[in-house]
This record gives structure tokens, sequence and C-alpha cells, in this order.
């Protein structure tokens, strides 16, 4: 008489119920596959696990190297704000010098001017007392005609009362 027990056919032996020979056999490998297929299970959950934690290693690394890659730029980024202050500095300096030597040249031209109107002045100055000497001299001319024409009459004056005599 065979009955079924746990899956495994069983067989009523001598000493009572038991399982027989093959049976023992077929359930111990029964029992070690699916050991088998449990440690294969196992193995692969391992093996999951450990691509889900290299992929995790990997996202980590990459968002590391990005949070690098952002704080570089952020860097590149200060260090342009830097240079092109700088460069504003150096244009704004350019720009002082350049009003600076503006400002030299408006002087200077002024100076040019104020000079120039001098020596207008001193030329006018000049002129003018030029005219005078030369009204001096004409003057001095004419009072010179005028002693002689007065002198040659007093001197034809005095021939004549001399000749009169």
């Amino acid at each position: 008489m065979c009955v079924c027990v746990a899956g495994a056919l069983v067989r009523r032996s001598p000493r009572g119920w038991g399982e027989t020979a093959q049976g023992e056999e077929a359930a111990r490998g029964d029992r070690e596959k699916e050991t088998e297929r449990e440690t294969e299970r196992e193995t692969e959950i391992e093996r999951e696990i450990e691509i889900e934690r290299e992929i995790e290693r990997e996202i980590e690394i990459e968002r590391e190297i990005e949070i690098e890659i952002e704080r570089e730029i952020e860097r590149e980024g200060e260090r342009e704000k830097g240079a092109e202050k700088e460069r504003e500095k150096e244009r704004e300096k350019e720009r002082e010098k350049e009003t600076k030597k503006e400002t030299e040249i408006e002087k200077k031209k002024q100076r040019e001017k104020e000079t120039e109107k001098e020596k207008e002045k001193e030329t006018e100055e000049g002129r003018e007392k030029q005219a005078e000497k030369e009204t001096e001299k004409e003057t001095k001319k004419e009072t010179e005609k005028k002693r002689k024409k007065e002198t040659e009459k007093e001197t034809k004056k005095e021939i004549k009362i001399k000749i009169k005599k």
C-alpha cells in the first residue's frame, strides 16, 4: 500500500510507515536542488545588490564630479568677475590718464593764450611807445625847424641891421 505524505510516495515497510530508499533519495535530491536554487537565488540577489551598490557608487561619483564641475565653473566665474573688475579698473585708470592729459593740454593751451595775449599787449605797448617816440622825434624836428627858421630870420635881421649900419 502506498500513501502520499508531503508530496512523496511512502510505502509501508515492515518496520512501519516510512520512506523507501528511492523516496529518500528523491527527497534528498529535491532538498539539494531546492538548496542549490536557494543558494543560486541568494547569489543572484547578492549580485544584484552588489550591482546596485556599484551603480550607486558610480552615481555618487558622477554627483561628486558634477559638484566639482559646478564649483570649478563658479570659481571660473569668480575669476572672470575679478578679471573683469581688474580690466574695468585699468580702463578707469586709462580714462583718468586721458582726462589728465586733456586737462594738461587745456591748461597748456590756456597758458599759451595768456602768453600770446601778454605778447600782444607788450607788442601794443611797444608800438605805442614807438609811436610816441616817433611823435616826439617829429615834434623835435618840427621844433628844430622852427628854431632854425627863427634863427635864420634873426640872422637875416641882424645881417640887415648890420648892412644898414
